[in-house]
């Protein structure tokens, strides 16, 4: 069996001006990165601006397990199904960050015949969005280092600093640290921090501003540090923005690739639904709209997190409505959650099937919450037996979800015509009724207690008194009507990651809360969950090389 990189090394990619002109994209619409990679200019952003929407589906899943879900593979396949059944189709994906890439869960790129390429670049550095991301947040850090160094005219207290450094990359010991040391002329000394680039609010400031415009204006209201009498600074009063939005100026622009059956691709900005909002551009996503008439894009993790985000925060941020969701499950991943172990997941057990299932039916539940038509998917493997598949398309038809089975893996868009005329099926014919889970005039305590209990299942939530503090003092700034972005382990719905299946009444812990005022949300952190990953004993990054004819291997 091929492993998904010796796949995409022998696929026959078209030139990326081929792929758009699919879409009715001129070659002078998009910048070139080599042959098959490109960005998309302004200009065509703006011509496509008095277009109609086409329909819009969201890919999501179920909690992530050792199993594999392939949200990412069924999305692609997705795509490139919709092209076979006769429809202009484009992906709207995320962007792969280097920490998983090298560390335990791999690339982003789908996987089998359900690829967007090419896979090795796409994974790597791609075209440097998230190295302008890196730059343009610790060019914010350096400023206000240099602003206290030379004289600390805002009157910075330097205990109150929230502003972090990042690098895209899991790096543990960079997540508490002390800078300034040595001489006088190396600064103030202080304590600090690192954070993966995914997790910096300029990656979600990038990812939900709709313009150049936009983008300089959340930069401005970034807040990096608060005065001795508690009044927040800016990074409008470092006169940081110009520079950042210079740094972000191409960044700003999606990506465009195709799949393995060269249907268009968006890839731009937005994973770690766990510790960020996980999703793509907004740019991105309406431009896509523009250009075809069914988007299929994904967020991150399972409905819990990313589908929760994507429907919250960047919906109610961007006025998008989508038409149906996807959600991605497999019997093995649904097995895993009733107790069989990893090495056994081959065999057919129906009865730890109906006890994992649970899981699948608390994100059903969790979808039908928001009021949009839903679709489970079985993500199939060979060892699937027909009384498993039987079984689970059975219950999902007995709570009213639609069901179809998906063999984008092995077969491409083959394998996927059945789930792609079922979401136009779904579509055509189901009631949409689409609504936030809570409105904007919610208490920020009560918004996370909605999150927390209606989504998760939770029995209570728990606020560290420092926490009370906190929520006092952002409401008290004027920012108790924002979303809420809840950072959460992604394997458990509670925030103890050893808990599958679907517990009930348990208490959410939160012990940390911080506005990100540019992004426009309010960051809970709850549990143990960290916003700088560390690498696990046996990190992805031992069995990645290049070989003599400068190929990469070991990419998965």
């Amino acid at each position: 069996m091929k492993s998904d990189i010796e796949i995409a090394l022998e696929a026959k990619m078209e030139p990326i001006q081929n792929v758009g002109a699919k879409l009715g994209i001129e070659p002078d619409e998009l910048d070139l990165y080599g042959k098959y990679k490109a960005k998309l200019t302004d200009e065509l952003i703006d011509r496509l601006k008095d277009r109609p929407d086409g329909k819009l589906v969201l890919v999501t899943a179920i909690n992530p397990t050792p199993a594999g879900e392939g949200k990412t593979t069924t999305t692609v396949g997705i795509g490139q199904a919709m092209e076979k059944i006769g429809k202009k189709a484009i992906i709207a994906l995320r962007e792969p960050s280097l920490g998983p890439c090298f560390g335990l869960k791999g690339g982003a790129a789908g996987g089998g015949y359900a690829q967007v390429v090419p896979m090795d670049e796409l994974n790597l550095h791609f075209t440097g969005d998230f190295h302008a991301i890196t730059s343009a947040n610790n060019l914010l850090a350096a400023m206000l280092d240099n602003h206290i160094q030379q004289g600390n005219a805002l009157n910075i207290d330097t205990k109150q600093i929230v502003w972090k450094r990042c690098v895209d990359m899991n790096d543990r010991v960079l997540r508490n640290i002390t800078v300034g040391l040595g001489r006088k002329v190396d600064g103030v000394t202080r304590e600090d921090h690192f954070i993966i680039t995914v997790a910096s609010e300029i990656m979600a400031i990038l990812c939900l501003a709709e313009s150049m415009k936009d983008l300089k204006e959340r930069l401005g209201r970034i807040i990096v540090a608060y005065t001795y009498d508690g009044k927040p600074v800016t990074a409008k009063e470092l006169n940081a923005v110009g520079a950042m939005a210079a740094l972000l100026k191409d960044a700003l622009r999606p990506n465009m690739v195709q799949t393995l059956e060269h249907t268009p691709a968006l890839v731009h900005g937005g994973p770690f639904a766990n510790i960020a909002h996980g999703c793509n551009s907004i740019r991105a996503t309406k431009t896509a709209l523009k250009l075809a008439d069914y988007t299929i894009t994904e967020a991150g993790f399972g409905a819990d997190l990313g589908a929760e985000k994507f429907l919250d925060i960047k919906c109610r941020i961007s006025g998008l409505k989508p038409d149906a969701v996807v959600l991605v499950a497999t019997v093995r991943a649904l097995k895993y959650n009733g107790g069989v172990a990893k090495e056994n997941l081959s065999e057919e057990n129906l009865e730890a099937l109906q006890k994992g299932i649970v899981n699948l039916e608390k994100h059903i539940e969790n979808v039908s919450k928001f009021g949009i038509p839903c679709i489970v998917t079985l993500n199939q493997f060979v060892s699937d037996t027909q009384a498993e598949l039987d079984f689970v398309k059975k219950f999902c038809e007995e709570r009213g979800c639609e069901f179809a089975l998906s063999e984008v893996w092995e077969k491409g868009g083959e394998g996927g015509i059945a789930l792609a005329e079922k979401i136009v099926e779904t579509i055509e014919t189901k009631e949409n009724n689409f609504h936030y889970l809570y409105s904007d005039e919610l208490s920020l305590k009560e918004k996370m207690e909605t999150i927390a209990k209606e989504i998760y299942g939770a029995g209570e939530v728990v606020f560290e008194p420092s926490v009370e503090q906190q929520i006092a003092r952002i409401e008290g700034l004027g920012f108790g009507n924002l979303p809420v972005c809840m950072a959460k382990n992604q394997y458990s719905l509670s925030d103890d990651k050893t808990v599958l299946g679907r517990p009930e009444g348990f208490p959410i812990h939160i012990r940390d809360v911080y506005v990100s005022a540019g992004a426009g949300f309010v960051v809970a952190i709850t549990g143990t969950i960290m916003t700088m990953p560390g690498l696990p004993k046996v990190p992805a990054a031992e069995k990645v090389d290049v070989n003599d004819e400068g190929q990469i291997t070991g990419l998965f």
